[in-house]
């Protein structure tokens, strides 16, 4: 095994990211989700949200500073050209408004070998401003023998 089981646990800083009505805009014209609530501003504020949200899956728009908090890592030794992403899962708690600050901290939950490659779990969690939590995460990577 490459990567040091040493490391299980090892929490990274938390990473915080406004959010901005134009990225959640444009984040859901690239994946083509058209709902209203995230693209049209005047639709959004007549709704019980207020204003617009974002896609659940925008989170993988502010989650991605505590993923590179990892990969940046040198004491991992992470070998990056043969990195794959392998899975992820998400448990959501609170929707994510534009204007909302979204801190978002990451830990190495486990690192194992199967079929000779690396895996590592990285858990994020991510709140908003009033400290509520917002979405929990399981981010797999592969690296490969």
């Amino acid at each position: 095994m490459s990567v040091d089981t040493k490391f299980i646990g090892r929490e990274y800083n938390p990473v915080a990211y406004v959010v901005g009505q134009e990225k959640i805009k444009e984040y859901a014209l690239a994946v083509g989700d058209l709902n209203p609530l995230y693209i049209d501003s005047e639709f959004a504020k007549k709704s019980k949200f207020s204003g617009v949200v974002a896609p659940p899956m925008f989170v993988v728009v502010f989650a991605k500073d505590a993923m590179e908090l990892l990969f940046a890592d040198q004491e991992l030794k992470l070998n990056m050209s043969r990195l794959l992403h392998g899975e992820q899962e998400f448990n959501f708690h609170k929707v994510v408004k534009s204007g909302d600050t979204i801190v978002t901290t990451g830990r190495i939950k486990n690192i194992y070998q199967k079929n000779n490659n690396d895996f590592i779990e990285l858990e994020t969690k991510s709140y908003n401003q009033n400290n509520e939590l917002v979405v929990d995460g399981l981010w797999i990577f592969i690296i490969r023998a």
